[in-house]
């Protein structure tokens, strides 16, 4: 039984439940621990009862820590700060959790994590995470960070003292702006093997974890889950892509084509519980949507098109 642990408020609902159907087709036996970050996703998904899932309220574990900080952040800088708290809210909940592995909530899932695991126990380490593996033409390591904190494996004995140091760090300063070599939650993964040694392993083979940034450099076959970075529901039931990295035309069909089937079934879900899912991009002006039509068709026309046309 592996455990999973992601966060989220009720923008991110749709995401949420795509990771979940994509988890209940590849991960089992697992247990996803959901930390809704607001009241409404709590009592959405508290009516919706989904399988192989517990609820975390934010409002019932958070920290004085992390009150003391959160007016000082936005939502998404807060929810950055929250990540390293969020194996410890699980191993806190359940003595019995032996480790925990952190997925951010727009990941899903293509094939069974077996080989990530198996690769993680073979290094005898106690802490596993992924480098971000972008195509050399759109390396953002200096900015964004060698790592992404998008799949992070935390053991309770072994990993807890990595766990902390970050949980530390990101209590002192998370901000979504690169400043004195930190980024977020992310840029402070960028020492580890250094500072932590043998205690962190990263995954090795990075055509396991794709996300938009390395598209173009893996198979899209060799992909064991993906993360949907930049993908957002916009006004008028239009899917926004994000305009920085061209996807190629089979991992819109092959890997996007389905994750948008989920997103479409999550808020078909939603709306029969009587939730309404929101933008979660504002409406642009006529400069900023001129600027994005011309970037497509710079970048990738097809892809533009594609976005434009897929409604949910």
């Amino acid at each position: 039984m592996e455990h999973y642990v992601t966060l989220f408020d009720s923008l991110f609902l749709p995401q949420a439940l795509a990771l979940h159907a994509s988890m209940e087709r590849h991960c089992a036996p697992y247990h996803l621990w959901m930390i809704c970050v607001d009241e409404q996703s709590f009592s959405v998904l508290l009516n919706l009862d989904l399988h192989n899932v517990s609820l975390l309220n934010l409002g019932n574990v958070e920290t004085a820590s992390l009150k003391e900080v959160k007016p000082s952040r936005t939502r998404g800088e807060y929810c950055w700060t929250l990540t390293p708290f969020a194996p410890r809210f699980v191993f806190e909940a359940d003595p019995s959790v032996e480790r925990v592995t952190y997925v951010d909530a727009d990941l899903w899932f293509r094939k069974s994590p077996d080989p990530i695991f198996a690769e993680f126990e073979k290094s005898g380490a106690h802490v596993l995470m992924t480098d971000h593996g972008y195509s050399p033409e759109y390396d953002q390591s200096a900015t964004s960070g060698q790592y992404c904190v998008q799949f992070m494996t935390f053991n309770r004995h072994g990993g807890e003292h990595i766990r902390h140091w970050w949980e530390s760090r990101c209590i002192e300063w998370c901000f979504a702006r690169f400043e004195d070599g930190k980024f977020g939650d992310q840029k402070y993964l960028d020492d580890w093997p250094e500072r932590f040694g043998n205690d962190v392993h990263v995954l090795g083979h990075e055509a396991w974890t794709q996300a938009p940034w390395n598209a173009t450099r893996f198979p899209y076959s060799q992909s064991i889950l993906f993360h949907f970075h930049g993908l957002r529901l916009g006004p008028r039931g239009l899917l926004d892509f994000g305009s920085i990295y061209p996807l190629p035309p089979i991992v819109v069909r092959q890997v996007y084509g389905p994750y948008v089937a989920d997103l479409k079934a999550a808020i078909a879900r939603l709306r029969s519980a009587g939730c309404e899912p929101r933008p979660q991009i504002r409406p642009r002006g006529p400069w900023i949507t001129a600027k994005r039509f011309l970037s497509g068709i710079y970048n990738n026309l097809w892809r533009f098109n594609y976005q434009n046309h897929q409604k949910y």
